[in-house]
């Protein structure tokens, strides 16, 4: 296991420092500072507050694990989808910028997502509830 550890540790540290250096000598970033500082808001934001909300959000439902996980990847897809729903309409006279119905989209993934959680909780109950054959 230390191999393993040892390699994904420089992997990272590897994909870090690439990440610094491009930070660093890219001529379109102009100060260097702000964008560390939108990274360290970012993860507070993330580690601070999405990530509490989520695990307390999953402690509370402990007793259902399909609710638990639709919710999970309904977070983590509105994570993405919001910005682009909450900005449609917005394409400053391109019309190639955001150019699909992201709402629509959207609700069509909840219901499709929500009605296979359902499907996926019907059949747990239906398979815990059958009778198991004695010996």
């Amino acid at each position: 296991m230390r191999p393993v550890r040892t390699a994904l540790l420089l992997g990272g540290l590897t994909l870090l420092l690439t990440g610094l250096t491009g930070l660093l000598t890219d001529p379109r970033v102009t100060d260097p500072f702000d964008v560390l500082l939108w990274a360290a808001g970012l993860l507070v934001l993330h580690d601070g507050v999405w990530l509490a909300l989520v695990c307390g959000v999953g402690a509370a439902l402990t007793g259902r694990p399909v609710l638990r996980g639709w919710l999970m990847a309904v977070a983590a897809v509105g994570a993405v989808a919001v910005p682009a729903v909450l900005r449609a309409g917005d394409d400053h006279g391109n019309p190639t910028l955001l150019p699909l119905p992201y709402l629509r989209n959207w609700l069509l993934f909840l219901a499709a997502s929500a009605a296979t959680a359902a499907l996926a909780a019907l059949v747990r109950r239906a398979v815990r509830r059958a009778p198991r054959p004695g010996p």
